[in-house]
């Protein structure tokens, strides 16, 4: 094994050819003008034949009792998805890389609010 100290936001060939990759809570920490950088250099460029995405769903924000309205989990992220957006994003991106998606919901599940956490796996279909 190997650790290799890098960035998602600039294409990298160390990073190609891998089975799979894990983004596991990053998408909301980056600015949303960056998105189409960090989704050129995973989908495109890495181009693993899957890719584990996960992020918080905004709609369960409500049901944590210490998170004002309004506010997000964490002081760093720069947005939240409602599960619509990212299901939304995630098809789009899907589509234009060449990737199907199926969507799972992580954590207890709240009739209206959905799942605290929500997560996208995208297969590589080329």
């Amino acid at each position: 094994m190997r650790l290799m100290h890098g960035s998602l936001m600039y294409r990298d060939k160390r990073l190609e050819g891998f089975d799979a990759a894990a983004a596991v809570e990053v998408v909301e920490h980056l600015d949303p003008p960056r998105l189409a950088a960090f989704e050129r250099v995973l989908f495109e460029f890495a181009k693993p034949r899957t890719v584990v995405l996960t992020t918080p769903n905004r709609e369960y924000n409500a049901k944590w009792e210490t998170l004002p309205a309004g506010r997000f989990r964490h002081p760093d992220h720069r947005f939240e998805w409602t599960r619509e957006e990212f299901q939304d994003w995630a098809s789009k991106v899907a589509g234009r890389f060449g990737y199907t998606v199926r969507f799972l919901a992580i954590g207890p599940e709240d009739e209206r609010a959905g799942a605290p956490t929500q997560m996208g796996v995208f297969s590589n279909v080329r």
